[in-house]
């Protein structure tokens, strides 16, 4: 995530901007080319849903998934066990998540997604759709949500790189190169089904690139706003101690009300009297929580 590799993804976009922009009929012979593959009368959402295509789709799907998980479940478990040291260092939860959020997440399928009005291949004229084509460059086609531009399933499969920028040096190359042939594959099978053109997959892998440069650069390297693991750690643990004993404070009276008809009933059964469950257990772990707290 250096220089050198915002030069690569900065020197992609001028020249898919220029290309596609002044020869916008490539996107329409790729297309094409696509939807050729398909038997007579299909229609273009159908061409190539096969299985290849599908489970292309679907280890894409969950190779995200994995990749996601481990940040958020890392979080969940500091939240849960504050005392507990975390199992993902702090920055890099950080790095991951805000990354995500706001390449694929805000810009690509919040921002882009909704706004640019590009109709996806299998919805304009040339293959049986009633909306018309339009370059990537113009935002106002007929397309009203859920556009073409730009690819939210490309877009998430660049967002690999980010924690690819995470692995250790000696493996970093090999790293890049396995989530750079896995964008690819991912937009490929998107561009095969119809659902996008090639300058989508290619401005969704150079939009989440840019977002996920910055992000690494304002976590890690930058010096004004460059993150400490520890800082991290300390805060999400004060921030869960005091989300527990609030909880604590809160459950409490109705854990003693619980207890105290409890014991009433078994006074009245001519049980010996005892406390409830429920409530000796929130007030062990809330009670324990605050004193901690206090130290």
């Amino acid at each position: 995530m250096g220089r050198v590799g915002l030069l690569i993804v900065l020197s992609i976009a001028v020249a898919a901007g220029l290309v596609f922009g002044l020869i916008p009929d490539i996107d329409l012979s790729i297309a094409s080319f696509f939807f050729g593959l398909g038997q007579a009368g299909s229609s273009m959402p159908e061409i190539w849903i096969e299985p290849t295509v599908l489970a292309i789709r679907k280890i894409g799907f969950w190779t995200e998934i994995v990749l996601i998980a481990l940040p958020v479940a890392a979080l969940a478990i500091k939240l849960i066990l504050p005392r507990r040291k975390m199992l993902v260092p702090g920055s890099a939860i950080v790095f991951l998540l805000a990354s995500l959020m706001l390449g694929p997440g805000l810009l690509v399928n919040v921002g882009l997604k909704n706004h640019w009005g590009r109709p996806r291949p299998g919805r304009i004229e040339q293959f049986g759709g009633d909306e018309k084509f339009v370059p990537w460059w113009q935002p106002n086609g007929g397309c009203q949500k859920n556009c073409s531009f730009v690819s939210g399933e490309a877009s998430a499969a660049f967002w690999t790189l980010a924690p690819a920028a995470l692995a250790p040096p000696q493996w970093q190359p090999l790293a890049y190169g396995v989530a750079s042939v896995f964008g690819a594959t991912i937009s490929l099978s998107r561009i095969a089904t119809g659902g996008h053109f090639l300058s989508d997959t290619i401005f969704a892998g150079v939009f989440t690139l840019l977002t996920v440069w910055l992000t690494y650069a304002l976590v890690y390297r930058w010096k004004r706003t460059r993150l400490k693991d520890d800082v991290i750690e300390d805060a999400l643990e004060r921030f869960a101690i005091s989300v527990h004993v609030a909880l604590g404070r809160l459950v409490r009276p109705f854990g003693t009300r619980a207890g105290n008809q409890m014991a009433d009933a078994d006074a009245r059964a001519g049980k010996p009297r005892r406390k409830h469950y429920a409530q000796g257990v929130q007030s062990a772990f809330f009670d324990g929580a605050a004193s901690r707290d206090a130290t």
